[in-house]
Parts: structure tokens; sequence; C-alpha cells
């Protein structure tokens, strides 16, 4: 009877300090989230996680010729057609909502359990969160992780400052990250001359940007860019961000 209570003890102080440990991991993992977070409100990030997935993925590959391209601009930098054009493209309701578009996530279901063509419904906060800090993947974990970093950065950013880093992070061809090397390299200019129809071509090919070119553009580009445009005009044009 003694060996069996002093077995029991022993497994209780084993969970006891493993529930100890696995408190104080998750702890420090928290702050030093929100420290992380805090510190890319005000410092523009280095790279993201997306961006090194694309070059270990280029190496693995045998292709370290593509360059990864990024350079940072600030948004007042940035011609406004840009920011417009990818809100109307991604997330026309991104000024209001809290990080999630229930309406778009709700469609989105719906559409997947009919047997529909598998769609997102991610919010520019979602993109932002994912590419950021984040790998790829469908799992329950990484879409938690995804949940908890969209409430960070809603909490914790501007959306003026959720916006400017999407548009240096996200991918607008092989290699080229962020609007400012799109804008230079494809288009010659700088990211402030950038024109209505220009913004909208870039932000056409924002969903498969490495199929989807810039240059030359493909039928479905073009048709997909003046649906932009007409979205951008619908939305109230550059006085829109104003609001």
């Amino acid at each position: 009877m003694t060996r069996y209570k002093k077995k029991n003890n022993r497994i209780r102080k084993n969970t006891t300090k493993l529930l100890v440990f696995m408190g104080r991991f998750i702890l420090a993992a928290v702050i030093l989230s929100v420290l992380l977070v805090l510190c890319f409100r005000w410092v523009p990030p280095p790279t993201s996680a997306f961006i090194l997935k694309r070059h270990f993925e280029s190496l693995f590959h045998g292709k370290p010729s593509v360059a990864v391209k990024y350079r940072w601009i600030d948004l007042d930098k940035i011609s406004p057609y840009v920011p417009l054009a990818v809100i109307a493209s991604e997330d026309q309701k991104f000024p209001h909502h809290w990080g999630f578009d229930l309406e778009a996530i709700t469609d989105a279901v719906e559409n997947n359990l009919k047997g529909g063509r598998l769609r997102g419904a991610s919010t520019i906060t979602q993109q932002v969160a994912k590419n950021l800090f984040l790998w790829s993947g469908r799992s329950f974990v990484r879409k938690g992780l995804e949940a908890y970093f969209t409430v960070l950065l809603e909490l914790l950013w501007s959306k003026n400052r959720i916006l400017e880093v999407y548009l240096n992070i996200a991918e607008f061809g092989d290699g080229i990250y962020g609007v400012r090397v799109a804008a230079e390299t494809l288009y010659g200019k700088s990211p402030s001359k950038l024109t209505r129809s220009e913004a909208a071509i870039l932000a056409a090919v924002l969903p498969s940007p490495r199929k989807l070119k810039v240059l030359n553009p493909s039928p479905f580009v073009i048709e997909r860019a003046g649906w932009i445009e007409n979205q951008m005009e619908q939305l109230g044009g550059i006085g829109y961000l104003k609001k």
C-alpha cells in the first residue's frame, strides 16, 4: 500500500512539473510573440516567414539564381492607387472588420461543403499574420496560430500599419517581394508613380504571382484587373482611403 502511494505521489509530482513547464513555455511564447508584434509596429520587418520559405525552396530545388528582392518602403511613399486596388481585390471590408470577415468565411464553408471549388476567405490581416510569422498549410495548429496573430495585429497595429506591411511583403512575381521592388523591377518607376491601371494589374496577380504575370498579362489577368478598377470606383476612389 505504501509503495502504491509513493508511486501515485511520484506520478502527481511529475504531472505537476510537466504542467508547470508547459504553462511557463506557453506564457513565454505569448510574451515573446507580443513583443515581436509590438516591435514590428514601428520597425520594418527584415524579412518574412514566407520570403524565407520561398528562398529555401529555391535552394532545395537547385535554383539559387532566383534572387530574393525585398526593399522596404513607407506607405506614404506608395501611390494611393495601390492600397486601394489591394483592398478592392483582396478584402473590401478591411477598414471595418477586426481581422475576420465572418460573412466571407460562412460563404466559403458553404461553398466547400457543397463540393464547390475550395476557396479561402482570408482577410488582409490574416494574410499578414500568415506570411510574416507562420508557415503554409491547413492544419488546425497553423490555423489556430494564424487566428492568434491576427487578433494581436488588430489589437496592437493600426490599419495603416497592417496595410503597409502587407504591401511590403506581398509576392508580385518570382523573387519579387513588396510593391517597391515590383514597381522598380516590373515598371521601372517609383511606387509613388504607379497609375491606377498598373496598381490594378499588381493586385490582380496576388492570388498566384508565380503563375499570373504583371508583364504581358494573360486575358484572365486583364479581365480581373478591369474588375478591380471597377471596384475601386465603386468604393469611392482614393478618397475612400481617407475615410
